[in-house]
């Protein structure tokens, strides 16, 4: 079993989503996932890449999370701006609630921990 993984997108096929309609606010976001790693105790790893809009966002999960390109907002409930852009990282852990805007289509690497 090998102990180390790339994050090396190119032959994967992404999952494609988009937020809950009851969680979007702006705009006509599309979401492309190329998830990388799935391990035992809920960790998940991999790249995500969303278009332009505006949702609701809700963690019950752990994230770490690096921007990799493109420009979003993350707004807390208590009102804390968070402006990403590439090189940005950020971890959001459980129980965080705001939303989630991408202004500029933003690419990021992200491990999920349940």
């Amino acid at each position: 079993m090998v102990k180390a993984i790339s994050l090396d997108i190119s032959s994967i096929q992404p999952e494609i989503g988009r937020p809950a309609e009851d969680r979007l606010i702006a705009g006509d976001p599309e979401f492309r996932t190329w998830n990388l790693e799935q391990a035992d105790g809920g960790i998940y790893c991999g790249v995500w890449e969303s278009t332009p809009g505006k949702w609701r966002i809700q963690y019950d999960e752990w994230e770490y999370f690096n921007i990799l390109s493109g420009h979003s907002i993350v707004t807390s409930d208590a009102g804390e701006v968070i402006n990403l852009k590439a090189g940005d990282r950020l971890i959001l852990r459980p129980g965080f609630k705001g939303t989630w805007e991408v202004v500029e289509t933003t690419r990021k690497d992200y491990v999920i921990r349940l």
